[in-house]
Formats: structure tokens, C-alpha cells, sequence
């Protein structure tokens, strides 16, 4: 297997956001009145090829984000992002050799904009979604929410990703997504009530693809929830399970916006340089345009 991390532009939220500040509702409204807007961070989704097909996790933002609802409070004081269309998941993966047709899966961590924003360009992948993601992010609801369902694309059918009550490790919930098991979803809330992570297993190591569970690793390390979660107990379990998991194995932790992530990748293709032949290894590759762009 190869681990290709795709940056998909930039997006800068509020400090109070990546870490949140306070409790209960007085957290989660932090970010909209928060003036210290953190450094712009990386968007990341993360292609896994693997023999039954290449299965991306996320589908990163899009351009479109540039132009975002000026009603919604968050979209107006919280968020901007930075993206042109070639830096997009489709444009991105083509130039490593991955056309939209090799792309069998899609699974999302959730559906935040900035994590399905880049959909369109797989029109024929099976798209995997928690059932209960889906709900959240549907209908008025859903954009009150800040989910936007009138962006997705056209014919746009995903399919129920339904975790198996078998736990994986310290996580009570899982699912195996390929036929030799190395590819495991597992139940991650808190940032969002259905928020999943996909685990890919590489002998007695593992490269964790968190989504938002935590913003950044040291996040994740220090027990920092995030600022717009809705759950913190959920969120706090979550990043206590992750930090049992990292206990008991190797891990490379890889959410979607830590500006390491791609660093940790690279440093993992390097350790697994002398073992490329040995079959069935994961190999951790980035794609050279998607490290960390420089300020604009």
C-alpha cells in the first residue's frame, strides 16, 4: 500500500477553534467572536492504494469555498479559505498517475464542507458517509448546522458506512473496508456526533487518519478538544482512546489540518525506504505540491 497525503489549499480559522476556550455554549461561540486568527493550516485528504482499489479518505475543499453564504455567522467571522481549482483532490491525484475512475472509495470522516468539498471530481466512487453524518448534515438543519447539502454534486447517492458493534483496539465501534482487513473505519465523536477515522494497518504499526478528532497532534497529545464540537465528554473519550491506541503500537496520527501531518508521512516513507519489496507493506508517500504552501 501507498499513503499519499493531498493538500487541497489552506484555510485559516480562530485560535478559540483549533483549541477551544471555555465550556458548553460559551465554547462553541468563542470562534465568532474571537479576533486572533490562528496561522492559515493545510487541508489535507489522504489517498490509500490499496489492491482492491484506491479508497480516499475525505475529498478535501474546494474552490467554490472562496464564495461561501454571507448569512451564516460562522462562514461570515469564523472561516476563510485559500484554494484554486488545480489544487483540488481530482486535479491533485492526477498528476501522481490516480484518475477519478481509480478512486473506488470515498469514505468521510465527516461532511463538513472543507472535508466533501471536492466530491464532484469522483463521480463514479462509492462514497461512504455515517448514516447519522448524513441526517445531521441534510435539509435546513443541515445548514444551520453549517453543512452545505445544496453544494453536493449532482447524482449525489452515498452509501450508509454502518460501524459493526466490535470493538478495534480502544474504539467500541469498527469496520473492516477491504477484503485482507488492513483498512479499518473506526467511531471517533465529538467533533461531530458521527465523526469517523480510518486506520490503516502496517504489520505492528499504524497510520491513523483522524479528520478533525483533533486539529493538530499536539492537540490530540495535551487532551485539547476543539472549539465548535458539540460533545466535549464525546471529544475527551475520543482523544484518550487515540492517545491507548498510539500507546500500544507505532502510530503516524494524520488529521486533516496539522501542518506536520505531511512531514510525519515523509519521515515514515523514509523508515520504510529499505523494506519498498517486502509484499503487503504500507508505504507513506506525499505528494510534492501539497506540503504546506507558502503565505500569499
Amino acid at each position: 500500500m501507498r499513503i499519499h497525503a493531498v493538500q487541497t489549499g489552506r484555510v485559516q480559522i480562530k485560535a478559540s477553534q483549533i483549541v477551544g476556550k471555555g465550556h458548553g455554549l460559551a465554547r462553541r461561540l468563542a470562534p465568532l467572536t474571537d479576533r486572533e486568527w490562528a496561522a492559515w493550516l493545510p487541508t489535507y485528504a489522504y489517498a490509500i492504494e490499496h489492491r482492491d482499489g484506491v479508497i480516499l479518505v475525505d475529498a478535501g475543499a474546494s474552490a467554490g469555498l472562496k464564495r461561501l453564504p454571507r448569512w451564516h455567522p460562522y462562514f461570515r467571522f469564523a472561516v476563510r479559505f485559500d484554494i484554486e481549482p488545480d489544487e483540488e483532490a481530482g486535479p491533485q491525484l492526477r498528476t501522481i498517475g490516480i484518475g477519478p475512475t481509480d478512486v473506488k472509495r470515498v469514505v468521510l470522516t465527516h461532511m463538513h464542507i472543507d472535508h466533501d468539498g471536492g466530491l464532484a471530481a469522483f463521480p463514479t466512487s462509492e462514497v461512504l458517509i455515517s448514516p447519522g453524518e448524513l441526517a445531521a448534515a441534510s435539509g435546513i438543519a443541515g445548514r444551520l448546522r453549517g453543512y452545505l447539502p445544496d453544494r453536493w454534486p449532482r447524482g449525489f447517492d452515498p452509501k450508509p458506512l454502518v460501524l459493526d458493534s466490535v470493538a478495534y483496539g480502544p474504539f467500541a465501534r469498527s469496520r473492516r473496508l477491504t477484503a485482507n482487513g488492513a483498512i479499518v473505519a473506526v467511531a471517533t465523536p465529538g467533533h461531530t456526533r458521527d465523526h469517523l477515522s480510518v486506520i490503516v494497518e502496517d504489520g505492528d504499526a499504524a497510520v491513523f487518519i483522524a479528520g478533525d478528532a483533533s486539529y493538530t497532534e499536539e492537540a490530540m497529545l495535551a487532551g485539547q478538544i476543539d472549539g465548535v464540537g458539540a460533545d466535549e465528554d464525546a471529544a475527551l473519550a475520543t482523544l484518550a482512546a487515540i492517545r491507548a491506541f498510539a500507546q500500544s503500537r507505532p502510530t503516524i496520527y494524520l488529521p486533516a489540518h496539522d501542518p506536520d501531518a505531511a512531514r510525519r508521512l515523509a519521515d515514515r516513507r523514509a523508515d520504510l525506504a529499505p523494506e519498498v519489496d517486502r509484499p503487503g507493506r504500507a508505504r507513506a508517500t506525499f505528494i510534492p505540491g501539497s506540503l504546506p504552501l507558502p503565505s500569499r
